[in-house]
């Protein structure tokens, strides 16, 4: 009767056992790393030796399949650091085509606005404001050279004007100094005459 009772126990504990081992198995399985490694300690025993050193047994089968876990995370991590370095390769190049294509629209961009901004005179490019500086500065000149002609043109005229009047008066004098002359000049052939006619008589 005692034998019967211990089976009986037994058998209750066994049935208790699985119905827990169940349970566990029932629950959702962490299965990262860190859960695998708490699961793998959960499931693991322990003893004492005869010499009091403490020892953890734990299941080849679940040591196999978490290390198998560990290998396929690091390879799949291997493998996207490999993706990852790969599109940061293929980043850094499109980046670096564009920084091109950039500075090319930009030298072009800068020249469109330099040619925007200049203006060709004699086939040189100049900017706008050297050019109205010439430009003026070319006004300016023909300003002033045209007020310094102007200016000789008056002079010689009023000059010119002078010599005319100077030459009416000279030749107004002249004429009435010819005109004298042969008046006297008569006057003398007269008395001349005269003097002739007395003398035949």
């Amino acid at each position: 009767m005692k034998h019967l009772r211990v089976l009986f126990t037994l058998f209750l504990l066994t049935q208790m056992g699985a119905v827990f081992a169940q349970e566990e198995d029932s629950e959702p399985a962490d299965k990262s790393l860190k859960g695998q490694f708490e699961d793998l300690e959960r499931k693991s025993t322990n003893y004492k030796s005869g010499n009091g050193v403490a020892y953890e047994v734990m299941k080849l089968s679940s040591l196999n399949e978490l290390k198998a876990n560990i290998f396929d995370t690091i390879s799949t991590a291997n493998k996207n650091i490999k993706d990852l370095s790969n599109t940061i390769t293929a980043n850094e190049a499109e980046i670096e085509d564009l920084n091109t294509k950039l500075q090319e629209t930009t030298n072009k961009l800068n020249g469109v606005t330099e040619e925007k901004d200049s203006i060709s005179f004699f086939g040189v490019l100049i900017s706008k404001g050297t050019y109205n500086f010439i430009l003026w500065s070319i006004i300016f000149g023909l300003l002033i050279l045209l007020l310094f002609f102007i200016y000789r043109f008056r002079n010689s005229n009023f000059l010119t004007q002078q010599a005319k009047s100077a030459l009416a008066d000279l030749e107004e004098e002249y004429e009435n100094h010819r005109r004298k002359a042969l008046e006297r000049e008569q006057k003398i052939s007269r008395q001349l005459q005269d003097e002739l006619n007395k003398q035949k008589k």
